[in-house]
């Protein structure tokens, strides 16, 4: 009987995945970064997302974004207890409210279109919402 050898699973290598969490966590700082300059941009999901990213990728890089004078102290709330502060979610919720006006009115979507929009930006306010302030 000829046995068949086993396979050996097929495995990336662990450097491609650093790579790309750590590209994917500088283009999450830069968005965070025009984030702070423009009023229309969010900046504090950008900073988490790059904090996140720099965990999985470059542990100098996590440290240096909780360590920041600006950033630090939300990325340590939300890492402790998911909370976010009340002027950011206040912040949140009138951007994507503007955000929603800018769209219906510059867009000129279908109803079914703009209701499913309006539903998604309902459901992303709730959560910020919903969330302890820190």
């Amino acid at each position: 009987m000829i046995g068949r050898l086993p396979s050996k699973p097929v495995q990336r290598k662990p450097n491609l995945q650093r790579i790309f969490f750590l590209i994917a966590g500088f283009l999450f700082v830069a968005l965070g970064v025009v984030g702070a300059l423009l009023p229309v941009m969010p900046t504090t999901i950008f900073i988490i997302l790059a904090a996140g990213c720099f965990a999985r990728s470059s542990p100098r890089l996590e440290a240096w974004l909780l360590g920041h004078r600006l950033f630090g102290p939300t990325l340590k709330r939300w890492r402790e207890r998911g909370a976010i502060p009340p002027a950011a979610k206040a912040m949140a919720c009138t951007g994507m409210a503007v955000g929603f006006l800018v769209f219906f009115l510059g867009a000129h979507p279908s109803l079914p279109l703009a209701l499913v929009v309006a539903a998604a930006l309902l459901g992303c306010a709730g959560y910020v919402v919903s969330r302890p302030s820190a």
